[in-house]
Parts: C-alpha cells; sequence; structure tokens
C-alpha cells in the first residue's frame, strides 16, 4: 500500500456505558510503519479506545475503517464475524499485558506458534515446526524448548512466545495492551529492546497503550495523551513529552521520577 495512505482511519469514535463516557469525540490517522502510544493514567479511556480500534468492542458513534489488503477501506462495522476473526488471526496481532490472555497455556510453544501460521493455510507439519523455532530463537527463546507449554515459562519468556505467537504471520498492524507491566524492571528492558528491534525490522504499524512515558519515548513517532476518555494533546512523541502544552500532561510528566 502507498505510504500516503493511512493504515486505520478513525472519526468521531466514542463509547458510552450508559451513561458514562469511556471515550469520546476520537478522530485519529494511523499510517504504515507508524507506532503510536496512547497514554494517560487509569480510567482516562485509553483500554476502552484499543479495545474499539482493534474490533474488540463495537463502538457507540463514530467510524473505524481499515485498508485491506486488497486496498479497499472497509468500516470495521461492516466485516462479518468471519472476516474479523480472520483479520485477527492473520493481519493483525494483540499483544495482552497478562501473556495467558494471548496464549493457549495447554499446548506447547511450538504449538502456539504454529496455530497461527495454519490459519493462513499451512499444514505441513515439519515447515510449521521449522518456522516456530526459528521464531522462537528470534525472541530470544531456547528452540530446545519448542516442546514445552507457556505454563512451564517465566512470565518474560512468555510475553516473548506470545510477540511470536502474534509476528509470525507478518501482520501489518499490532495492538499493544501495557505490554511490558507486569514485568520486573530488568525484563521489561529485554522485552521493549527485543519490541523495538522487531518493529523496525519488520516495519509494523504499531498502537500501543502504556501508562509509562519512557516505553512511550522507546517505542512511539507519535503520541496521544487521553484524560476523561478524550484526547487533549497529541503530537510527535518527543515534542509532546519534551515540551507539554495541555496541564495534565505536563502533571504527568512532571511525575517521572527523575533518574
Amino acid at each position: 500500500m502507498s505510504a500516503q495512505t493511512p493504515l486505520l482511519t478513525v472519526r468521531d469514535l466514542a463509547k458510552h456505558y450508559g451513561g458514562r463516557i469511556g471515550c469520546t469525540d476520537i478522530s485519529l490517522d494511523l499510517w504504515p510503519g507508524e507506532v503510536l502510544a496512547i497514554v494517560g493514567e487509569s480510567g482516562s479511556g485509553k483500554t476502552t479506545l484499543l479495545s474499539c480500534l482493534s474490533a474488540r468492542l463495537e463502538p457507540s458513534a463514530g467510524s473505524v475503517r481499515y485498508h485491506m489488503r486488497d486496498g479497499e477501506m472497509r468500516n470495521l462495522a461492516t466485516l462479518t464475524e468471519a472476516e474479523r476473526r480472520l483479520l485477527m488471526r492473520t493481519d493483525w496481532g494483540f499483544v495482552h499485558q497478562n501473556p495467558a490472555d494471548g496464549l493457549r497455556m495447554r499446548v506447547s510453544a511450538g504449538a502456539n506458534v504454529g496455530e497461527r501460521l495454519m490459519a493462513v493455510g499451512q499444514r505441513h507439519y515439519g515447515r510449521l515446526r521449522e518456522a516456530a523455532g526459528d521464531w522462537l530463537a528470534r525472541v530470544e527463546i531456547d528452540a530446545a524448548r519448542i516442546d514445552d507449554r507457556p505454563s512451564e515459562f517465566s512470565g518474560g519468556m512468555r510475553q516473548r512466545l506470545q510477540i511470536a505467537r502474534n509476528l509470525v504471520t507478518h501482520p501489518r498492524l499490532v495492538f499493544m495492551d501495557e505490554p511490558t507491566g507486569g514485568l520486573d524492571v530488568s525484563v521489561q528492558a529485554r522485552v521493549l529492546d527485543l519490541l523495538r528491534a522487531l518493529v523496525s525490522d519488520l516495519g509494523l504499524s504499531v498502537i500501543i497503550v502504556t501508562h509509562d512515558l519512557a516505553v512511550a519515548r522507546l517505542l512511539s513517532q507519535r503520541i496521544i495523551v487521553m484524560k476523561a476518555g478524550r484526547i487533549v494533546e497529541e503530537g510527535l512523541t518527543d515534542r509532546v513529552l519534551d515540551d507539554p502544552h495541555h496541564p495534565y500532561t505536563q502533571l504527568l510528566v512532571a511525575s517521572i521520577p527523575e533518574s
């Protein structure tokens, strides 16, 4: 697709829970190869927004349109359930904060990776196993552990396995919900370095939700700051974090501990 065409276009998106606002008046474009961070405190609406963008939650108003591989810009609301499921298994990835939410814990590491490949039509056992081994190595998991179950892995290894499971089909868009939130600081650093390298190598578009501004700075080119369900500031990540304009963004930046 052309770099001049947005991969994802959102207009006037809103999600209400009865009388409570999850998010409202959201409009944005995501471009091919761009990493967009959505930040804000707990309850700011960032997770609700991510759920709407990734078709896990139906918006109350507005539209989310995606540039399909056939070149057509489709409104996600018009997709059939089968089309939506296929999109989620192939052209999209979703990395959960808790790896157990994104893995099949009772099957092997190799089967977790190979299952995504089967969704795009691969059936040859030898090739599936070879691809799974290659991806385990790529995310710094010993390929000798291909037959081990995720329940036997550490938290950091589970997260890296979830990343491999998502990326093996070469998706164009990956959603990430606090991907390092539950990890120890030293493990976070390794996972972040791995994510940054893979995103760059594969040319991925990413929408990442995080409360950690350091994560946003490391991974994203552009940032959206949310408060009470609304976007209060957006722009290039370094500009927003180095020279925040909105008082709420200034408060967030000021709360970062000095290194």
